[in-house]
């Protein structure tokens, strides 16, 4: 996938919102401020660049100069940066590769965390505060039972197969019948063995 200038703009205008509209993150904004990360993803033709500065982020498709930090990684890996105590061990696992400076990643992800992200927020621009603070909860009630019912069913399968191991005979268990049908084999070869004994008598 090649990066357009649409797609730049449409994520910088989302991360701007979402990091840089909150005054509670001033003093992690802070700590990226002069800062560049570039983000190579698998799934995009080119890296991405993020150039932070006091007032918003810019996304660049195009970087000449060297970044400060360089992340390379999957777009499946993106969501699991919001949980900073998870960056040691993805980059233990390799599913992050990180060059450069480690701060300015650990700054970012710390920043993605502390940001509260609520689709009311974005929505009541369109639909006006209360159709979207209404939107949000039906969708967080929504979550929430789906979120109940899967553990449910996950609890429910488990219980099943449980059962159905005790049901099913284990390795041993084959073992030991394999072992009684062959007595029981040896046993009738000698009765039968007696018995023909007995009528040649």
């Amino acid at each position: 996938m090649t990066l357009t200038p649409l797609l730049t703009a449409g994520l910088e205008t989302a991360l701007n919102h979402i990091l840089y509209r909150d005054r509670g993150l001033k003093a992690a904004r802070q700590r990226l401020n002069g800062k560049t990360l570039a983000i190579d993803l698998q799934e995009l033709s080119q890296p991405l660049t993020l150039v932070f500065s006091e007032n918003q982020v810019d996304v660049l498709g195009e970087w000449l100069d060297v970044t400060d930090c360089t992340v390379k990684t999957r777009l499946s890996v993106l969501p699991k940066l919001r949980d900073r105590q998870q960056l040691t061990t993805l980059i233990r696992s390799g599913e992050l590769d990180v060059n450069g400076d480690l701060q300015v990643v650990q700054h970012f992800s710390a920043l993605i965390d502390m940001a509260e992200i609520d689709p009311a927020e974005y929505l009541a621009p369109w639909i006006g505060d209360i159709a979207a603070q209404g939107i949000s909860q039906v969708a967080h009630r929504g979550l929430s039972f789906l979120r109940s019912d899967l553990q449910r069913k996950q609890g429910y399968a488990a219980e099943v197969l449980t059962e159905e191991w005790r049901v099913a005979p284990g390795g041993l268990e084959l073992a030991w019948f394999a072992e009684e049908v062959d007595a029981v084999n040896r046993s009738l070869d000698a009765l039968s063995a007696r018995l023909d004994q007995l009528e040649a008598k």
